[in-house]
């Protein structure tokens, strides 16, 4: 720990007692010492009661093993410093929180802090400090609701911890002290050429392309995939492996991805929190040292349209602490019967919240991505395999289960049939994917955070877990319960597995239609249902989420996707207005002066080709400038509601067509324009241009 610095050893003598003078025992100073910086005074009344939040989060503290101490942060009240000297003070605050801060943890070496701010110079300025510290920091609000991703994801792991205890128990499992969720996420990206990058300003404003004609290859040959790493990315991949190292985070595999210029990177799994920080500091990591050589890497989840785009699939399972895999079948029947319960547990669970699933990586950049024949579709199902799925058939039918010639498992309780281990390759098609001993939820983008999936993930299993255990516990005949509750659970929810082409439209049709699951294609078709009365129901009854900040998530992410698109839009509209257009009429104007000098020396020149393009590019920018000015004009309706619902509803049904339709012209005019008049690096430029 930091605080050994300060508390350990013969030459800490005096260090000790002047904690000692403090009021601390040897106790207490052996444990992490956190720092709690509290923003209470009596001058800004929003911070007036802060010191009851800091009371509460010291006793949480001391049940959680440490040793609080608090120490203040400054703040200004805007409104008493308004109209007087005063207000210069307001801003410069942010700085002075930070250092005096930073000053306080590394002068007194805490091990982690506690941020209680309130106004907003507070939260800037501790946050500032929290990054420039990088030790363990958490933020408390005034109100104690969380909109961090990072502690709905520890409750949720408790939540199934516990749900998943009670039922380890029943099946005689004592020395298990605690379950814990594991997860690998694999990292798709792309790496661009850094000039070509600042000369496109959709990637610098949008990190993805507004416009590009496809060029003429792509990625059909398959053979970036298979073909050797380029020189310049190879090193680019080691480099970042030395940074990733050094940080702990150990990378399993790299290499390329489908599309050109796409790569993957995929960690070592390791307990669901730990891979969470992780994964955001691999991000953040990967573009930083992309910088160092002349790269950009790309984490948008659709970049190129018309090129495959980029995911982040969760490998996700439960592990018990003396190292037992629950998604495993095991070789004994009481193994197998606990590995079907807790395979029923993830199956219930996807069915019941499916829309949660869905919502968990709801962003606008992935819906540009989920159903393009590159991804799952939007339509969650689960991928069990034929084997396994015939082996729920038979409990389902109470019959005998006769695979082909293999080991055969066993159940625990006599009166289920026997099962051969499951050895067929995971659908590539399918949104949630068993692939032997975990699943891989594959509809989350390159972009998100792995929390929200997974907060979701770990909920809706819990919750499946604590009605078994609740059903188990009251039994009187354990195996005969167990069977009844793992048939019950296949019938009821057997309409979730597919282990089909989730690509076919006859699917979507089938899926919706005659197993009424959901196909919720876009962030405001899937947020409503944040709101439905089952899903706050679940997530408050295992204190994942409170009411309050279920709805929080609910106007953040519909705020967030309106504002992106927006983004998107105004920079459509301007590269439109500024770019192309002109590049285009130069370039036409061009032709019909080279058709006027050929025929002032040959008038029997036909001049049929030049016509042609100018007549065609002429139509084109007709066509483009009028698609500019609709958008234009549907912004300027967008701007003007308030309502996050609305707005983003109007995204979804009227910016969004307006932008394919601006477009479409626009890249056929680039397909029509002489390569050195186009204003910005094309496609293939962009693509193959890293060597």
């Amino acid at each position: 720990m930091r605080s050994d610095n300060v508390t350990k050893g013969v030459d800490r003598a005096p260090n000790r007692s002047l904690f000692a003078a403090l009021g601390l025992t040897p106790e207490e100073q052996a444990r992490p010492l956190v720092g709690i910086v509290c923003s209470k005074n009596e001058i800004v009344p929003g911070h007036m009661n802060l010191d009851k939040i800091s009371e509460a989060v010291k006793a949480g503290v001391r049940m959680a093993g440490g040793t609080p101490i608090e120490f203040p942060a400054i703040a200004v009240c805007d409104g008493i410093a308004m109209g007087h000297i005063g207000m210069k003070y307001s801003l410069v605050t942010r700085d002075l929180i930070a250092d005096s801060t930073e000053c306080m943890a590394i002068a007194h070496q805490f091990d982690a802090l506690v941020m209680i701010p309130n106004c907003d110079k507070n939260v800037p300025g501790l946050l500032m400090a929290a990054a420039r510290l990088n030790i363990p920091t958490i933020f408390c609000s005034y109100s104690g609701q969380t909109l961090d991703k990072k502690t709905p994801l520890l409750r949720s792991m408790q939540a199934l911890n516990k749900q998943a205890m009670r039922v380890l128990k029943l099946f005689g499992n004592t020395d298990v002290k605690c379950v814990r969720t594991s997860v690998g996420p694999e990292q798709e990206y792309f790496l661009v050429d850094r000039a070509m990058y600042r000369k496109r300003k959709d990637l610098i404003f949008c990190g993805r392309t507004l416009f590009g004609a496809r060029p003429p290859k792509g990625q059909e040959m398959d053979d970036h995939y298979f073909g050797a790493i380029k020189p310049r990315v190879a090193e680019y991949m080691a480099d970042l492996n030395e940074e990733l190292w050094k940080l702990g985070i150990l990378a399993k595999t790299e290499h390329n991805e489908v599309a050109p210029a796409q790569h993957e990177l995929a960690p070592i799994y390791t307990t669901t929190n730990i891979a969470t920080d992780h994964n955001q500091l691999t991000m953040e990591i990967m573009q930083k040292v992309a910088a160092r050589h002349g790269l950009v890497c790309l984490l948008h989840e659709k970049p190129f349209d018309g090129v495959n785009g980029s995911g982040k699939h969760n490998n996700w399972s439960m592990a018990t602490d003396t190292g037992v895999n629950l998604l495993t079948p095991g070789e004994t029947p009481h193994e197998n019967a606990q590995f079907l319960l807790f395979l029923c547990a993830v199956i219930q669970a996807v069915d019941d919240y499916q829309d949660l699933l869905r919502i968990s990586v709801a962003t606008a950049g992935n819906d540009h991505r989920l159903g393009a024949n590159e991804a799952p579709p939007a339509v969650v199902s689960i991928f069990l395999g034929d084997e396994l799925t015939a082996i729920l058939d038979a409990i389902e039918k109470d019959e005998p289960y006769s695979g082909t010639e293999k080991t055969v498992m066993k159940l625990g309780a006599h009166v289920l049939p026997k099962f051969l281990r499951d050895t067929t390759d995971r659908n590539r098609t399918s949104p949630f994917a068993f692939t032997g001993n975990k699943f891989e939820f594959r509809m989350l983008g390159s972009a998100n955070s792995i929390a929200c999936c997974n907060i979701m993930l770990n909920a809706a299993v819990a919750e499946s877990l604590r009605q078994y255990a609740d059903k188990l516990e009251k039994a009187k005949d354990f195996d005969a319960a167990l069977h009844s509750l793992i048939r019950q659970t296949i019938k009821d929810h057997k309409r979730i597995i597919f282990n089909g082409n989730g690509y076919d439209d006859a699917w979507i049709k089938e899926a919706t239609e005659v197993r009424g699951l959901l196909n919720l294609r876009t962030t405001p078709d899937a947020m409503p249902y944040l709101l439905h009365e089952k899903n706050v129901k679940m997530l408050t009854s295992l204190k994942v989420m409170s009411e309050a900040e279920i709805r929080s998530r609910y106007e953040i992410t519909l705020d967030n996707y309106r504002k992106i698109v927006n983004i998107e839009a105004e920079t459509m509209v301007d590269m439109a207005r500024r770019q192309i257009l002109p590049a285009v009429e130069k370039f036409s104007s061009k032709l019909a002066q080279d058709i006027a000098v050929k025929k002032s020396i040959a008038p029997v020149v036909s001049g049929i080709y030049e016509t042609t393009l100018v007549t065609r590019l002429s139509d084109l920018v007709e066509d483009i400038d009028a698609a500019v000015e609709d958008l234009a004009a549907a912004l300027a309706t967008f701007h003007k509601i308030d309502d996050v619902t609305e707005s983003a509803n109007m995204v979804r049904d009227v910016l969004l067509p307006k932008m394919a339709a601006l477009r479409a012209p626009c890249d056929e005019a680039e397909q029509r324009t002489a390569e050195g008049c186009w204003p910005f690096p094309t496609y293939g430029d962009l693509l193959f241009g890293v060597e």
